[in-house]
């Protein structure tokens, strides 16, 4: 759980970065139609999110710069008919109480009143592009201040892109996110065990995502962090699969990639399994090959490594694999200058995670890749996918896609694996599968 006394201190930690008299503005989240009249589960705006713990939506954090800032709520007012249908609100008098807010005010006063904390700020600092509705009340507000600066009131001179900053400060994880995430990945690994289990049985996709969601909820989560990945034969060679109807075949592979939200902190894992319960010979070698790039990635994972480093021990392990099994041909060396891997890895070594399962936070620092420090959550994932038709590629490695992916935490020492305690042998899971 995060404390009260951890988003103050989050907020104090925003104003201290802000240029001197600049304001942030944080919109929240704003419902969403499905279809009709019927809304989408609401899910907070991140950036609100971490400098709140608030979960209502149509609300505005504003945070002014400084040793000595302030923090001020635009919220919805108590509204006893309203609530009886939609649920309770917080309202103004308890979010100064149980958020720790300096001042609350009625969200339909935004548009008098937020022209008045823009006053006498040097810049503005807001999400530039990603709530268009928001960002056009606070242009109103500011041209109502610029109109204003014949009676002494100065105007900001700037809008500037907050993302560069609140990134930086997202990417480091508290030990009470740590704890989130660390629960998150436990829940996250008793779904994929479910699935796992239930596969044996199993007669299409769908039934394994209906297992994992089941696990997820049962266990506290409502909310997946992510459209699940449940790809069975030749769909586990498409990366972003979600359609997740196709039948289970016996002799295939079965790509999960799946993750909890948990208190909007998220997890994302991947294990890629035989639906019956047993590796076939090609299989396994692919498997393992892709296993002994994970455990090679992971094995990077510490404060001074560079984050390409993992990508480029894993592309090595790969392609002097894939050149063992005959699936490539020539010099490792130069089949990596030459991208030859590409056809069958892809993608990157991994992301970021936290409050988005690809969280913020730059990868480069002035051109260069940078280094990993303590407090940093990243996955780590490589694959192999082998679709059929590849000119030159043996008909028995067509339509095999392997991905495994795990949630590493960078210690002061090195790294801890959020979601390691999911079996990821091959013989474990065949094991495991039989019991």
């Amino acid at each position: 759980m995060i404390t009260q006394q951890e988003y103050q201190a989050r907020r104090r930690t925003l104003a201290q970065r802000l240029p001197q008299d600049s304001i942030a503005v944080i919109p929240a989240a704003s419902e969403s139609l499905r279809n009709g009249d019927a809304h989408y589960r609401f899910r907070q705006d991140s950036d609100f999110y971490y400098l709140t713990g608030f979960n209502e939506p149509d609300a505005l954090l504003l945070i002014t710069s400084g040793n000595h800032s302030s923090s001020i709520l635009f919220n919805r007012p108590r509204n006893q008919a309203e609530e009886q249908w939609t649920g309770k609100r917080l309202g103004q008098e308890e979010a100064c109480r149980v958020l720790g807010v300096d001042a609350a005010y009625p969200i339909a006063s935004l548009e008098k009143r937020l022209s008045e904390f823009l006053s006498d700020k040097q810049a503005i600092y807001y999400a530039i592009g990603h709530y268009p509705a928001w960002e056009k009340r606070v242009f109103n507000a500011w041209n109502i201040v610029k109109s204003r600066v014949r009676t002494g009131i100065k105007a900001p001179e700037a809008l500037c892109d907050l993302a560069p900053i609140l990134s930086e400060q997202r990417l480091f994880k508290s030990d009470a996110e740590i704890a989130l995430m660390q629960h998150a990945g436990r829940i996250t690994v008793a779904a994929h065990q479910r699935a796992m289990r239930t596969s044996l049985h199993a007669e299409y996709e769908y039934q394994l995502e209906a297992e994992i969601i089941h696990e997820l909820t049962r266990q506290g989560c409502r909310s997946v962090a992510y459209d699940s990945i449940v790809a069975s034969g030749e769909n586990a060679c498409i990366l972003h699969y979600t359609d997740n109807h196709a039948p289970l075949k016996s002799n295939d592979l079965v790509l999960i990639d799946a993750g909890a939200e948990y208190e909007n902190y998220a997890a994302d894992v991947t294990r890629t399994f035989p639906v019956r319960g047993r590796f076939n010979t090609e299989q396994r070698l692919i498997y393992d090959l892709v296993l002994s790039a994970q455990r090679a990635g992971i094995a990077c994972v510490r404060p001074g490594c560079a984050w390409d480093d993992i990508q480029k021990t894993m592309v090595r392990v790969l392609t002097e694999g894939l050149v063992a099994l005959g699936i490539l041909h020539g010099n490792t060396d130069d089949l990596i200058a030459t991208e030859a891997y590409k056809p069958f890895y892809m993608h990157s070594s991994g992301h970021w995670l936290g409050l988005d399962v690809h969280d913020c936070g730059r990868y480069k620092i002035d051109g260069t890749w940078r280094k990993l420090q303590a407090g940093m959550v990243l996955t780590v994932e490589p694959g192999l996918y082998i679709q059929a038709g590849i000119e030159g590629v043996d008909k028995r490695w067509w339509d095999i896609g392997v991905r495994i992916e795990d949630d590493i935490h960078v210690t002061p020492s090195g790294h801890y694996n959020l979601t390691g305690d999911l079996v990821v042998d091959a013989d474990e899971i065949e094991a495991f599968m039989r019991d």
